[in-house]
Order: C-alpha cells, then sequence, then structure tokens
C-alpha cells in the first residue's frame, strides 16, 4: 500500500510556547471554548466539560480557531489520543497539548479515514517508540510530521470509513445492551429491596462483620514468586474475573506454599466474595472454585461466603454500598482504599434468604443473557480490530 507522511498529507498547528497560556486563565463560562485532552471523550470533544478563554486569547492564533473536523492529538500529558471534532456551536481554541491536523486537500484525504489511521496499532506503536527513554512524554511535531498514513483514492477512504463506522455502531449497541442489563439487575435489587442507602422499606439493619468473617490473606514475599504454579492475584486478576475474561496471570506460587497456606490458615471457597481495596476500590469477583489460586494482602480483602445470606446478592448489596463509601471519602485523601474494619461495619440487609435467593436467581438468568451479547460484542470487536489492522496496519 503506498503511504504519504503527515507532512505531504496534512497541516498541523498548535498553541505555541510563547504565547503563555495557564491554567489560571481557564474559565468556567463563557463564549469561548478552549479544548484540552482531558476533553477527549470516545473519539469526540466533550464540550460540556471544557472550560473557556477570553476572546483575546482566543483571537491571539487564528490557526487553532477549531472548526467541524478538525482532527486533534494530545501532544503532552497522555499522548496519542485522538479525537475529531463534530457539533461545535461556538467558537473554540486549544491550549498548549493539543494539535489539530487538518486534510491539505479535502479532495485528498477525509479527516474520518485519518482519525481511524491514528487510532491503529500502528499509530500505537509509534507513540510507545516516543515514550521509550522519556522522563516526560512529549509527541514531538519534527516527528509527528514524518508519521505515515495511506495514501488511497477517495473512493476507497469512503468504502473503508463505511465499514469501519457500521463495525463501531455494532461494538456501540453491544455495549448499550450490556449496561441495559446491569440496569435491569439494578432495578430489579431495588424493586425488591428498595435503595441500599437509604433503606426505604425498613429493613433491620446489621454490620457486614456480624454475618461472616472478613479478613485477608497471608503475606506472599516476592522470593516466593515462581515461573509456575498456583496463580497468585491482585487487582488486576480480581478485575478481569469479574469481566469473564481470561485471566492474564504474570505470578505465581509454589504448589507446596498453596498446600502449607491451605492447611494452616486456609484459602478462598466457592462463594466467597473477593473484593478489590487499592487503586479500582469496589470490583468484587465471587469465587467459582474452577481452580486453585491465592491472593494478595492488602489488594483484596475476602467475605467468606455464609449460609446467612446469597453470595450473588450479597456481592450486588456491596457493590452498592462502596460505591457510596467512595463517594463519601475526602478528595483530599493522597491513598484511598478500602480497609477490612471499613468493610465490616458497613451495614447491610437482613433479609430473609429466601428473597435473596429468589433474587439471585433473576440475575443468574440475566446474566446468561449478559454471556451471549458479551460474546457477539467480542467477535464484533475482533473484526474491528482485524478490519484496522487490514486498513491501517
Amino acid at each position: 500500500m503506498e503511504k504519504q507522511t503527515i507532512s505531504n498529507a496534512c497541516s498541523l498547528h498548535a498553541r505555541i510556547g510563547w504565547q503563555g497560556l495557564t491554567k489560571a486563565e481557564y474559565l468556567d463560562s463563557g463564549d469561548y471554548f478552549l479544548v484540552t485532552g482531558v476533553d477527549f471523550s470516545d473519539g469526540l470533544i466533550d464540550f460540556e466539560h471544557c472550560h473557556y478563554v477570553t476572546k483575546d486569547r482566543y483571537d491571539q492564533d487564528e490557526h487553532i480557531q477549531l472548526k467541524n473536523d478538525d482532527v486533534l492529538v494530545t501532544k503532552d500529558g497522555t499522548i496519542g489520543k485522538v479525537a475529531i471534532v463534530h457539533e461545535l456551536d461556538k467558537p473554540a481554541t486549544l491550549n498548549s497539548g493539543v494539535f489539530v491536523v487538518r486534510p491539505k486537500n479535502p479532495d485528498e484525504l477525509i479527516p474520518e479515514f485519518l482519525v481511524f489511521a491514528l487510532r491503529s496499532n500502528h499509530f500505537a506503536r509509534f507513540i510507545e517508540q516516543i515514550k521509550v527513554g522519556c522522563t516526560i512524554a512529549h509527541l514531538n511535531q519534527e516527528k509527528f510530521l514524518k508519521y505515515e498514513i495511506p495514501r488511497i483514492s477517495i473512493q476507497k477512504q469512503k468504502y473503508i470509513i463505511d465499514i469501519m463506522r457500521c463495525t463501531e455502531k455494532l461494538i456501540k449497541w453491544r455495549k448499550q445492551e450490556l449496561q441495559k442489563l446491569d440496569d435491569l439487575i439494578k432495578a430489579r435489587f431495588v424493586e425488591m429491596f428498595g435503595d441500599p442507602i437509604n433503606n426505604p422499606k425498613g429493613w433491620n439493619m446489621v454490620e457486614l462483620g456480624a454475618l461472616t468473617v472478613i479478613g485477608s490473606s497471608k503475606r506472599i514475599f516476592e522470593r516466593d514468586y515462581v515461573s509456575e504454579g498456583v496463580p497468585f492475584y491482585r487487582t488486576k486478576e480480581i478485575v478481569e474475573l469479574s469481566k469473564g475474561n481470561i485471566v492474564s496471570t504474570e505470578f505465581y506460587i509454589t504448589e507446596e506454599r498453596y498446600a502449607e497456606i491451605k492447611q494452616k490458615y486456609g484459602v478462598p471457597k466457592v462463594g466467597d466474595l473477593l473484593v478489590s481495596a487499592v487503586g479500582t476500590i469496589g470490583v468484587i469477583w465471587i469465587v467459582d472454585g474452577k481452580k486453585d489460586f491465592y491472593y494478595k494482602d492488602g489488594n483484596l480483602i475476602r467475605v467468606d461466603g455464609s449460609q446467612r445470606f446469597n453470595s450473588m446478592y450479597m456481592k450486588i448489596l456491596l457493590g452498592n454500598l462502596i460505591a457510596e463509601y467512595k463517594k463519601q471519602m475526602s478528595t483530599g485523601t493522597a491513598y484511598a482504599a478500602l480497609t477490612i474494619s471499613g468493610l465490616a461495619k458497613m451495614k447491610v440487609y437482613d433479609v430473609p434468604i429466601e428473597a435473596q435467593n429468589q433474587f439471585a436467581g433473576f440475575v443468574h438468568q440475566v446474566n446468561k443473557s449478559k454471556a451471549s451479547v458479551q460474546k457477539a460484542l467480542d467477535e464484533t470487536q475482533l473484526l474491528f480490530d482485524s478490519l484496522m489492522q487490514k486498513y491501517f496496519g
């Protein structure tokens, strides 16, 4: 496939450093949008969350006064993020961390085709190479101008754009289906038990620690890691398991070490809940017993399964309570975490186990539908990725 450089195909502009736009000049309201990399959202600009600048700052550089179909690329911070400007309804300009990329000849390069080219794995690898050895990542204009994109006819560009659009729409629809199924579970919970924060049905409330044992694991040291054996899970693996994804295990302990821990202290069993406590707080996975594993202390909290509650019911309830807990955590906390004592003191509904089981049965049926939708989503995502590889490398 014939290639062309960004330099040959496009003009490239950004706010010049000497213009000295500072965050102190970012306004909460006004008539002139200021677009930054933070405002990129799913390949578009989220104008509802943009700051504003004065007219003088907008007028300062006509080259970065935005218009619809402008392609934007972040050059500082998280470099290489891409968005296209659509539905611009008032004047807008850029801060110093974003390039605006415009085809020199609209009859030779369609902006949306350029966007797909810059979302490719090929461009991602280009960005990763730039990051190597850098303390602070920066997309240099000279290097960016040398990046090569496919040079094909407008007709072929339109054909590729149509295919990629259709595939993306399917992915979006599948994700919306999954979200609606999640919303259905939440709605059913509220219908049966009420809002877990306000308790409008007046259920008796008890501390979680009064229902079951809550704790963590025994310390595993770095010297205990081996290249194969019993998987050792951290937050990353629990997030993957909670989504039904294949676990990309990186750490293991020996069978002998696992057997020793199991005999002396016990290990997670079917029905236990593992809750992420650091970083991505509040992800919950119900232990399914399909394979032996151990887990990292501090990162994960174990809620022992109990005859006093249904694990699926408790997972949904705790998900709501932990979400509220995160909202109430101090915004100034440098190190936010969920503690064992904090989880044990959370008050939960003390509802009849029969009602819990009924709710869990409903969730089980919904999860069957979710599994079918997720399979279709995975297949469509695989198709999208293969098409991106085919057309852009």
